[in-house]
């Protein structure tokens, strides 16, 4: 009899440790958000040759024409374009290849005809995506709504019937990311669609958990995040044509506290069949307007700002930053920015947003916020605003 209710009692233990694992931090609605430390590496198909940085990345320089973006049944005879067919007023693109902001650059190159893919661990972005969305203004509704969950946001938008394009010089920090499977992104998202349908593209930078580091990242999706999309150049999608960026790879260049302050330029427009992506003035490669589906016309909404994850730590508010970890009313050198806001419009030039009227997005401005600037001339040309939070804080953020 005593080893019975042993055995049941062993078993009762079992259960529960395999339970209180489930619902731990390293999960978000059943989907597995922690670290993915024991991974292994994956080489990419068609790799020529691979550099190690001295970050510790690997970067794979790899065929173009073998590129993920190729396994896409919408791209298989697509035929790459090198550069777009016209540049939009207010925009300059050097000829000569400048290599930003990372440091894999002295340890090699990538020869021509290949571009540079960060070797990234085995589901190191788990899907469907636990821990990054864009932030819906509208009501929302089923499984969309729950996605959302422990998400929070201090963005800035406009509402169209069809932007081209949408700019901006995101100043780079490196915010402290305080629990396993937290994030904090800084970003542009460029939007159409209803949210069970979404299609969006996004670009910035981010504060993983696992590595602590900046990194530059790239997102699409054609269905709200669902089954649709992927990070960087991780499934099929995104045709990279710069053989000098490695998306998804370390920022070098980081901004600190009433000292050196750094910002990276964002460009996203429509040229023909193609959405462009430029960093600076470096083309880095499209989306084709065939893998989407409502963003294949325009976008209707455009969004600036930040977005954490928030694991809620023992029934507390994280600890995790937004931007600097600092709140707007700090202003230039402490708290984060975006500066030069701005949209395509129907005739191919860039226009500052705040003539579509800037509406604000904050889910809990107690931990982090957003505030527009009305010096236009400040930075130079063009709205700015500055954003960020540092979270828990016994009196405000509990």
């Amino acid at each position: 009899m005593a080893n019975i209710i042993y055995n049941k009692l062993q078993c009762f233990i079992v259960l529960f440790l395999a339970i209180s694992y489930v619902l731990s931090d390293r999960f978000a609605m059943g989907r597995a958000i922690g670290t993915m430390k024991t991974k292994e590496f994956v080489k990419h198909k068609g790799t020529i040759k691979s550099i190690q940085g001295e970050d510790g990345d690997i970067i794979d320089c790899v065929d173009i024409y073998q590129q993920p973006a190729f396994s896409h049944p919408l791209l298989k005879n697509h035929t790459i374009q090198m550069k777009p067919s016209s540049i939009p007023g207010g925009v300059k693109v050097n000829s000569i290849k400048e290599k930003l902001f990372q440091g894999w650059h002295k340890s090699g190159q990538c020869p021509e005809a290949t571009i540079p893919i960060r070797r990234s661990q085995e589901d190191e972005h788990p899907r469907p995506r636990a821990i990054h969305f864009k932030p819906s203004t509208t009501q929302l509704n089923h499984s969309f709504a729950a996605y959302h969950k422990n998400h929070e946001y201090a963005t800035v938008y406009i509402n169209g019937d069809n932007f081209y394009g949408a700019r901006s010089s995101i100043n780079i920090w490196k915010p402290t990311v305080s629990y396993d499977g937290e994030i904090s992104i800084a970003q542009i998202w460029v939007v159409a669609g209803p949210d069970e349908q979404l299609n969006t593209m996004e670009a910035g930078w981010n504060v993983y958990s696992d590595d602590q580091k900046t990194r530059f990242f790239i997102y699409w999706t054609s269905d709200g995040y669902h089954e649709t999309g992927c990070y960087n150049v991780e499934c099929s999608g995104f045709v990279q044509t710069n053989n000098e960026f490695a998306i998804g790879s370390s920022i070098e260049a980081v901004s600190s506290y009433d000292s050196n302050q750094y910002d990276i330029g964002i460009t996203i427009y429509k040229n023909n069949a193609n959405w462009w992506l430029q960093v600076e003035d470096q083309l880095i490669g499209y989306w084709p307007q065939s893998i989407f589906t409502y963003l294949a016309s325009g976008a209707t909404t455009l969004d600036w700002g930040g977005e954490i994850y928030n694991s809620k730590p023992g029934g507390s508010h994280t600890k995790t930053q937004m931007g600097s970890g600092h709140f707007p009313d700090e202003g230039y050198g402490r708290a984060s920015y975006f500066r030069n806001i701005q949209y395509m419009d129907s005739t191919g030039n860039f226009r500052d947003a705040e003539d579509m009227g800037l509406i604000l997005y904050v889910t809990n401005p107690s931990c982090y916020n957003i505030d527009v600037q009305n010096d236009k001339n400040y930075f130079g040309n063009g709205t700015h605003v500055y954003f960020g939070g540092p979270g828990y804080s016994e009196d405000k953020c509990p």
